[in-house]
């Protein structure tokens, strides 16, 4: 899909904002007619190394990073975002919808905040867009933040006596576990965004002193400062992830500690009547036992008080 904002109503002299969201190659053909740019391709942008995401060529910065995919408050990985700016157009170029870029475009159309002019420059829709997609990003973190908090509440909540139902305990911490795993790639993934948004704008910074729009140049360092107040923040939340994680691997170890403890206490009581019935169970033939009457209800009740009184011991030991 390509979408093309006037960044002026002088339609001769303005220039565009282009947006391509999962372009066909006819739609990015177009978009390098119209801007006289070339744009990367998908596989370019998906590149890690520093000097594939940040270029400057003619006056021209193509950059790329990892960007967090949200749909409404849910994210869905990280998907390649590109921009190439220059003086009078940008080209962005994305691969899933971003409700970033739906507040700016609402902007031109009329439909956003009534208070926010349309952006009238190329420079100034790139630092709207790295403005939204900060806010985003900090909203993700608090979403995340929340649900770590629910968490860690429900994981030292768990009382003592819900060991006596082990099987529900232990389904209890798997699911727990498995839901730190998640939020520790929601995690992970901001502080990849963040990062690769920092570098871009500090790249930006840099490169465009000169630009006849550099009285941006303070909402960008404002945004860096953003970006690193975010990464620390996100720092926190990934020591909390850890935390939570051996909190939970602790309590599994626990939880298993406790069945070989049962087991323990079944094979221990169990030993001393085997052994009594082991030994009236020898067929010797002279047996003083052999002959008395009373003697198969000796044997029984020897048996029954042989497994009760390490019962008793364990009991007051406190194993059980």
């Amino acid at each position: 899909m390509l979408k093309v904002f006037p960044l002026s109503s002088d339609s001769h002299e303005a220039g565009r904002w282009l947006d391509l969201l999962e372009p066909t190659e006819s739609e990015r053909a177009e978009a390098e007619r119209l801007t006289g740019l070339s744009l990367p391709t998908r596989e370019h942008l998906s590149e890690i190394e520093s000097s594939s995401r940040l270029r400057q060529r003619d006056g021209v910065l193509t950059m790329s990073t990892p960007m967090i995919a949200l749909v409404g408050s849910m994210p869905r990985g990280l998907k390649p975002i590109g921009f190439v700016l220059s003086r009078k157009s940008l080209v962005t170029i994305r691969f899933s919808p971003l409700s970033a870029f739906d507040e700016v475009e609402s902007q031109f159309v009329g439909v956003g905040d009534d208070s926010a002019e349309p952006p009238a420059s190329s420079l100034e829709t790139f630092v709207r867009l790295c403005d939204e997609m900060v806010d985003r990003m900090a909203d993700a973190l608090e979403g995340l933040a929340a649900a770590l908090n629910e968490l860690s509440g429900e994981v030292f909540a768990i009382e003592d006596t819900e060991a006596k139902t082990p099987d529900r305990t232990n389904g209890d911490l798997r699911d727990r576990l498995r839901l730190v795993g998640r939020l520790g790639d929601r995690a992970s993934n901001t502080r990849d965004a963040l990062l690769g948004l920092g570098r871009i704008l500090a790249y930006v910074e840099g490169a465009a002193k000169d630009w006849e729009d550099a009285r941006f140049e303070g909402r960008i360092a404002s945004l860096r400062q953003d970006v690193v107040s975010l990464n620390d923040y996100e720092v926190h939340l990934s020591d909390k992830v850890q935390f939570l994680l051996d909190a939970l691997v602790g309590m599994i170890g626990i939880a298993q500690n406790d069945i070989f403890k049962i087991l323990t206490i079944v094979s221990i009581v169990g030993i001393p009547p085997t052994l009594v019935a082991s030994i009236y169970g020898m067929n010797f033939k002279i047996m003083p036992e052999l002959n008395w009457s009373l003697g198969y209800p000796w044997g029984l009740a020897l048996i029954v008080t042989s497994a009760i009184v390490p019962l008793v011991w364990f009991k007051r030991r406190g194993w059980f």
